[in-house]
């Protein structure tokens, strides 16, 4: 990890409106967590079906991609990278920095208030809240790698991004048992799984083959995303 790669990229992501999406999808789980907390929703299926279908399912993937593509894709599109690549600064190790930075920030406003608003639920009952927030860590770190990779490879990178998520992610992956073994999203509901107790909480992928899944994927990506800033140029990106 490079320092000053990370305090850039740190103070452009954090410095702009981006900083107002990371906020937003946290604060309205939370929203929703306290409503169904003063409402009398704090039940453990209520708490299930908020942190699977909005924590994980809806919340995750769009911050992964406000992360992911944050960290590099404005540096592409107005063409600073080059500036960041001209330095005597290895390109897998800025691949691998940004990559960094998206997961800590995937941490703090994913994993984080996940599990706060499941606490606030629940408590720690049934382990649902650190099942929950160890699911949307792991899967987090997956999306920083994912995401930040397509933000390489092209610059539609979060319109793709988007129909990624909310139609592979939410739909597809949700739905379709067969394509369930290829969604993040349920590899961390897996991961939750095996941490809670709490009767709602099913797991459509076995731990066997989610483990290994994240630990490729997020591997893969990152390598890649190395190996393609080494020859990246900015007429060439597509």
């Amino acid at each position: 990890m490079n320092t000053v790669v990370a305090g850039i990229t740190y103070r452009a992501l954090l410095g702009r409106r981006r900083i107002f999406l990371l906020l937003l999808l946290p604060l309205a789980l939370i929203g929703l967590a306290v409503m169904l907390r003063v409402f009398g929703g704090h039940d453990p299926h209520s708490a299930e079906v908020l942190m699977a279908k909005f924590a994980v399912g809806t919340m995750l993937p769009l911050l992964g991609l406000i992360a992911g593509t944050g960290v590099i894709a404005p540096e592409i599109d107005d063409g600073t990278i080059i500036h960041l690549m001209s330095k005597p600064i290895s390109r897998p190790v800025i691949a691998q920095t940004k990559f960094l930075v998206a997961a800590s920030l995937l941490a703090v406003f994913a994993a984080v208030p996940t599990y706060f608003a499941a606490w606030l639920l629940v408590g720690n009952e049934d382990g649902l809240a650190a099942g929950f927030a160890l699911g949307a860590l792991v899967a987090g770190i997956a999306y920083a790698a994912v995401f930040l990779l397509l933000g390489i490879l092209t610059r539609h990178a979060v319109t793709i991004g988007i129909i990624y998520a909310l139609l592979w992610e939410t739909l597809v992956g949700s739905f379709v048992p067969g394509a369930q073994k290829f969604s993040i999203q349920q590899w961390a509901l897996t991961i939750a799984h095996q941490i809670s107790d709490n009767p709602f909480l099913t797991a459509n992928v076995t731990l066997g083959f989610a483990v290994p899944a994240l630990i490729i994927v997020t591997l893969g990506a990152v390598l890649w995303a190395g190996q393609r800033l080494r020859v990246f140029t900015l007429t060439g990106d597509e």
